[in-house]
């Protein structure tokens, strides 16, 4: 190669690099738009569609949409889906001013309002960890306003952006009852502007929200321009914007193929691992923030929530329904949290629950008729066949690969500090 065609090819992988990391520090945008495009609705109650074309981008935002049952093995939407709480769902349009959210009393109930920026940190919380059950109205603002606040506010909160994902969750202990009494909580809860007024605006979202495929470069320059320009970088952080459209093509299928297969989960000893570590913001970490907004976008701060994950026993051998496991939390040393725990048990073939006799898909601190042993030792036995009576069981798919989600609500600080010990999925 002559010294021209080296440097030509020295240069040719330089801006490839450049390329790739511009991909990299950009994604998380590019995918929370695709979110807010599939998670807000078309229709709003009062006023009707967003846009007459069925195929239109054009959707309500500030406004609530809500689920008001846990999900099953039947729902097939969502992977890894929570088993002990129902949601609540609403995007934020903070250009035209700011937004209230008002929410009823929730007495002692766990319930929590994440706010995610547009870059996907989890900057701000309403709920029973940080404001209470007491009744609230808080006014989060865009940058740069300088409005009154209504005397009536609990709390304001300054977003760095105009676009935010608000995602609530509402324990519930039942599909009967219980979630009734959710469902009438979450028919009270509602976005309005500081006057009072509805604060529901239709917008145009860019994109179809359904089309999970990798974006061609000029979708992903096209989203990427229109979203910069309402969600800048944060202070200290530089985009290099925009990438050439050629470089851009060759430059996205292998980022999102690297993302995907190159998750780097922390290792916690056991077969335990946690995908996600991140309190309020993910600081220069572009790669990891990538990570998880290809993988697990959505994810609150590890205060609010935890997801320790066991995809392999104590020996590294994967989870298989063909074999027999327990885990055992000795006298004392179980999770500890603040607001409760669960265990549940996903088919790896589609990271989806498993249907089973019992109807059991996730076993914690609040399922009936738990045993501790004499000693006051706490074994669950995860396998396909019935263990018996007497036996804590978490049903497993017969002879298919699993794994297991340990959810933790308000972690305490062994937790946090990744210093608290996981008990082994040994097998028995």
């Amino acid at each position: 190669m002559t010294p021209q065609a080296q440097a030509m090819a020295s240069e040719a992988a330089r801006i490839a690099q450049g390329c790739d990391d511009a991909v990299v520090q950009s994604l998380p945008l590019f995918e929370m738009m695709r979110m807010r495009a599939a998670t807000t609705a078309r229709r709003h109650p009062a006023f009707g569609f967003a846009a007459p074309n069925p195929g239109s981008t054009v959707r309500w935002v500030n406004q609530f949409t809500h689920t008001h049952r846990r999900l099953g093995p039947e729902d097939r939407e969502v992977v890894s889906p929570n088993n002990d709480t129902v949601y609540s769902n609403a995007w934020l349009d903070l250009s035209e001013g700011p937004v209230i959210i008002e929410t009823p009393d929730m007495g002692d109930r766990y319930w929590t309002l994440g706010l995610l920026d547009a870059w996907t940190n989890p900057f701000a919380y309403v709920g029973r960890r940080t404001t209470g059950g007491r009744p609230q109205r808080t006014l989060v603002h865009g940058p740069g306003w300088r409005g009154a606040v209504p005397a009536d506010v609990t709390l304001t909160i300054a977003a760095p952006g105009d676009d935010v994902w608000l995602i609530g969750r509402h324990l519930v202990e039942d599909d009967g009852e219980d979630a009734a009494r959710v469902r009438e909580s979450q028919s009270l809860m509602r976005l309005v502007r500081p006057d009072g007024s509805d604060a529901a605006m239709a917008v145009d979202t860019w994109i179809d929200g359904r089309d999970t495929r990798i974006p061609s470069a000029d979708l992903y320059l096209s989203v990427l321009d229109a979203a910069l320009r309402r969600n800048p970088p944060l202070p200290g952080e530089h985009l290099a914007w925009p990438p050439a459209q050629a470089d851009l093509a060759a430059s996205l299928p292998a980022v999102y193929d690297r993302l995907r297969t190159g998750n780097h989960p922390r290792d916690l000893g056991g077969g335990w691992a946690i995908p996600v570590v991140v309190r309020t913001h993910w600081g220069d970490d572009y790669l990891a923030r990538a990570r998880i907004a290809r993988n697990f976008i959505g994810a609150l701060g590890i205060e609010e929530a935890m997801y320790p994950t066991a995809e392999v026993d104590a020996q590294g051998a994967p989870l298989d329904g063909s074999r027999r496991y327990e885990l055992r939390f000795e006298s004392g040393k179980g999770p500890k949290v603040g607001a409760f725990w669960s265990l549940t048990m996903y088919r790896r073939s589609d990271c989806l629950f498993v249907a089973n006799p019992i109807h059991r898909y996730s076993i914690g601190d609040r399922t009936p008729g738990l045993r501790h042993d004499a000693d006051g030792s706490l074994a669950i036995r995860l396998q396909a066949e019935d263990p018996g009576p007497g036996v804590n069981w978490l049903p497993a798919p017969k002879d298919e690969p699993f794994y297991i989600v340990l959810r933790l609500y308000q972690p305490h600080a062994d937790h946090l500090e990744l210093r608290f010990d996981y008990p082994p999925v040994r097998p028995v």
